[in-house]
């Protein structure tokens, strides 16, 4: 099941999230312009490489930042920014910009740290901003339960429908744990986790208050 928009209309403009789907667009055209040569070493230099991350995290932490920012091919920045365009708004609406912009650093942070636990050996750079768009859904997950999900499905034909997004927020994290424990080949699972549980919990237990309503005219 894929999102294609959700009926919930942010009241201010989402500024941040553009900024970010454009920084993010940005960097991965850089990519691909590079050479073959150049597009691997900007991976391996700034890609979240657990192992060398628990080696030396003073040394390496910059990685945990940096990595958010690369993706591996059109598919994966694509389907990472469309979930952030989707959902983002809402988010960066009910908290606000300055604390949208560091509750979505901080989710990319803890979520590749997620991913650095279960995973610690690994040689791998791990790249992308799922681990931030995570909490970002785990945020909606959290404040906008009932809101409704336009929905695409393929059922021999392509189908559309309505879903709560508590309900498809939460398959969708249920399809995440289950591709953690029984493997999910080079997709950063345990990431998108991590991410996920953050975002919950920060607008759970009140790690960042919403920011005021925006005044309207008369």
């Amino acid at each position: 099941m894929f999102p294609l928009a959700d009926v919930n209309r942010p009241l201010r403009p989402p500024v941040v999230v553009k900024a970010l789907v454009a920084v993010n667009a940005a960097v991965f055209l850089f990519e691909m312009l590079a050479s073959p040569a150049a597009r691997e070493a900007m991976i391996s230099t700034y890609g979240f490489v657990p192992q060398l991350f628990w080696a030396d995290p003073l040394g390496e932490g910059y990685r945990l930042l940096t990595s958010q920012f690369l993706h591996g091919g059109p598919g994966h920045v694509l389907g990472n920014l469309w979930f952030l365009w989707v959902f983002g708004d809402n988010v960066e609406d009910r908290l606000g910009r300055g604390r949208f912009l560091l509750f979505y650093l901080v989710g990319g942070v803890l979520a590749a740290l997620a991913q650095g636990v279960f995973d610690a050996g690994s040689s791998t750079p791990m790249i992308g901003a799922s681990g931030a768009i995570s909490a970002v859904l785990g945020a909606y997950w959290k404040m906008f339960p009932n809101a409704r999900v336009l929905t695409l499905a393929w059922l021999f034909l392509p189908i559309t429908f309505y879903l709560p997004a508590g309900f498809y927020l939460g398959y969708w994290a249920l399809l995440q744990f289950l591709s953690a424990l029984f493997g999910g080949g080079n997709v950063a699972f345990w990431a998108h986790l991590g991410g996920f549980v953050w975002g919950w919990a920060a607008l759970r237990y009140g790690l960042f208050a919403a920011a005021a309503p925006p005044w309207r005219r008369g």
